[in-house]
């Protein structure tokens, strides 16, 4: 019957993993240069995609670099390197930019492939542990990922060298990040499904606007303004002057306020008993601060305005949890 590893030697491998991973990516710092400037210059400039390719482990990691990049405003993809020399080279174009991973820079499915490169004009940046190698020799561009040692403790399969990539990768696609001075509402552009889309959704995407929202002019009576306010059913409605500007907010709460301590409604004017200053959202900010809003102040809408102060839609709690934000 085969022993099994005590609990002590169990973590005791994970440890060593972990510190051989930890110490693989910390001195790729001392690589950084003027290599990895050009490197981020090459693809800012590129007028086509970044076309990141590789075999084996190197190709899976590859595939994690192109979605990174494009979804922070990097258009790239992952060329299979030997699925490329029967027909997928055919996706290239002479804009593009190569982003070759090889660990030892001899990869031969992806040595073959430099010829066509350079017959379809492409410029490649090589990412290789290997600064002697044929990839590394026939690139215009090489960033060293060379580690030390492997946390495979046969030194056989590429456990800290893929992590090295990896994260060479993550400094190639933040740093283009930066470059392009990509904002939140750009990676909800690109990010539209899922918990993370969800949460960079704009309070313009899902206001109610135009003839949703209640509203009356300044010098309307409370009596049309209590009228407004039943008939939208948002508990509230917003008081505009004659530019449309916001001048306050009269809610249900204000109405059973007012009733404790006044019995004749119809003598009063909106304007009399309205909130002045009420709490405003711009239709630019996100959902999700919206959201934190309403919960700090424990109220369930918001009236959102213009630059103007132009009042322009109406928030509820409720959108908010139909979108998926809460």
């Amino acid at each position: 019957m085969p022993s099994h590893p005590s609990p002590s030697t169990v973590l005791q491998d994970a440890r060593r993993v972990l510190r051989i991973e930890a110490r693989a990516i910390s001195n790729l710092i001392q690589h950084l240069g003027q290599e990895f400037e050009r490197a981020v210059e090459m693809i800012y400039r590129c007028a086509g995609r970044v076309v990141v390719t590789g075999l084996g482990k190197s190709g899976v990691i590859g595939q994690k670099i192109a979605a990174t990049m494009a979804s922070t405003g990097t258009p790239a993809i992952f060329l299979h390197a030997a699925e490329a020399v029967h027909g997928d080279l055919g996706m290239l174009v002479s804009q593009d930019v190569v982003l070759a991973i090889s660990n030892s820079g001899e990869t031969e499915e992806l040595i073959r492939l430099l010829p066509q490169f350079k017959r379809l004009g492409v410029q490649v940046i090589a990412l290789t542990g290997n600064l002697k190698s044929t990839l590394a020799v026939n690139a215009e561009v090489v960033l060293n990922v060379s580690v030390r040692e492997e946390a495979c403790p046969l030194g056989l399969a590429p456990t800290a060298s893929t992590t090295a990539v990896l994260a060479m990768g993550d400094a190639l696609a933040v740093t283009l990040l930066n470059r392009r001075k990509f904002k939140p509402e750009d990676f909800a552009r690109l990010h539209p499904g899922g918990e993370l889309g969800k949460r960079l959704i704009h309070v313009k995407d899902i206001m109610h606007t135009g003839k949703s929202v209640p509203q009356v002019p300044l010098a309307a009576s409370l009596e049309s303004a209590i009228y407004e306010m039943s008939r939208k059913r948002f508990g509230c409605v917003g008081v505009v002057d004659a530019k449309g500007r916001l001048a306050g907010i009269f809610t249900d709460g204000d109405l059973r306020r007012l009733l404790e301590r006044e019995r004749n409604l119809v003598k009063f004017k909106i304007g009399q008993v309205m909130t002045t200053r009420p709490i405003v959202m711009r239709g630019d900010d996100l959902a999700v601060k919206a959201m934190r809003l309403m919960q700090d102040k424990r109220i369930f809408v918001l009236l959102v305005v213009d630059a103007a102060r132009r009042l322009s839609g109406v928030l509820h709690f409720l959108d908010l949890l139909d979108a998926g934000v809460i």
